[in-house]
């Protein structure tokens, strides 16, 4: 058992842990127990009812929540000609081709989301095990890979997340910060869950949103009532 801080177990107090809570009472329950000096992540973790070996129960895709990560995402997008001029004209943190490729073959990681054009493919690929490792590489399956670097750029800008199922049939995501109001963070929680159940596989069998917890960073995690959104 993993030991905690004064101030974990303080909070800890203000949580059942053996409850579940509405959406709404979660969210509150998981601000209040936000303790750290610095504005914490909320995140959720949902545990789903598939099997994550099975490739026809895959569960990926894309999500802009209504009010964003409160992170600023740094934006990098490979493309040429008209393209990089696009993207440059959205808001692309950074913009380039072979460029950028020598720069981080080099050790250059200074960006968030990697946006290629399909055409840029065949280079960007030769950073396979550089930006895969790091969960960098365009992806089509999430919007990354897409001769519309403008709109992707764009909504990434806006609160684009990637969700992926995990070895252990879970997805973790952010859904704001501390400081967002409580509505808004059920907002963005509600969009992400919603998305979820978007992408269940027809293969999915018996109950797909087993579990539901929110936290923040440092804090510990409220249980949510998983009926509230099916």
């Amino acid at each position: 058992m993993a030991k905690h801080g004064k101030k974990y177990v303080e909070a800890a107090k203000l949580i059942d842990s053996e409850a579940t809570y509405e959406p709404s009472e979660a969210v509150e329950l998981v601000k209040k127990a936000a303790t750290a000096k610095f504005d914490e992540t909320v995140e959720v973790a949902v545990r789903l009812g598939v099997d994550p070996r099975k490739q026809d129960q895959a569960v990926r895709g894309v999500v802009v929540l209504p009010h964003g990560t409160g992170k600023t995402q740094r934006v990098l997008v490979f493309a040429k000609g008209d393209k990089a001029k696009e993207a440059e004209a959205a808001g692309a943190d950074y913009v380039g081709d072979q460029d950028m490729i020598t720069k981080i073959q080099q050790g250059w990681f200074e960006f968030d989301v990697c946006v290629a054009t399909p055409d840029m493919m065949s280079e960007v690929g030769k950073l396979g095990r550089l930006l895969g490792g790091k969960g960098l590489m365009p992806n089509p399956k999430a919007g990354t890979v897409t001769f519309d670097v403008a709109k992707a750029v764009q909504e990434i800008k806006a609160g684009k997340i990637e969700y992926r199922l995990d070895k252990a049939g879970q997805i973790h995501a952010p859904i704001g910060k501390v400081s967002f109001e409580a509505a808004q963070l059920n907002e963005n929680l509600k969009a992400l869950i919603d998305a979820l159940n978007r992408a269940k596989p027809a293969a999915a069998k018996g109950v797909y949103l087993k579990g539901i917890a929110v936290s923040s960073t440092m804090g510990p995690s409220a249980r949510v009532n998983t009926a509230s959104y099916r």
